[in-house]
């Protein structure tokens, strides 16, 4: 009579094809992970010009409606972002409540300096063209990042 001993466990060679395996999975799987959270991020920066840019309309709206005073030399868009958060005071309003146009200035996601303030990871276009410092009536914002989208184009250019 033979007796046969069976051995519990793996041997090598199963251990390592199962570790290729798990290596081969995560390498593949890390492409995709990059490109999900650059498309996020993409989400985030679409939907934060979105906002500016909204409040910079509706900022323009109430000069023309009167609510807020225009200078003469002013184009009727905001000397600043600062001013769509902290408020203007309503020109019709007897009780001189003041307008917001945002709760707090979003920060662009793709900004590399996190010692910059909301509003300084921006780039300002002012109504007459001016950059930046030399901006004095907001009229558009975009991003200061020179990288490119998914879509080819650079996002300083959304």
């Amino acid at each position: 009579m033979l007796s046969l001993t069976y051995r519990k466990g793996f041997t090598l060679i199963e251990l390592l094809v199962t570790l290729a395996l798990l290596a081969l999975l995560v390498t593949s799987a890390s492409p995709v992970l990059q490109l999900n959270a650059k498309r996020d991020k993409e989400r985030e920066l679409k939907r934060a010009l979105w906002q500016i840019r909204d409040a910079l309309d509706a900022y323009k709206d109430a000069v023309d409606q009167g609510l807020i005073k225009k200078t003469a030399e002013g184009s009727g868009y905001p000397p600043n972002l600062a001013i769509l958060v902290t408020g203007v005071e309503n020109a019709q309003d007897t009780k001189k409540k003041k307008l917001f146009f945002l709760r707090r200035i979003p920060r662009d996601p793709f900004a590399a300096d996190a010692t910059l303030s909301n509003a300084g990871t921006w780039r300002i276009r002012a109504y007459d063209g001016a950059l930046d410092e030399m901006a004095q009536d907001v009229y558009d914002v975009s991003s200061r990042s020179p990288a490119m989208g998914i879509n080819q184009q650079p996002y300083s250019e959304w």
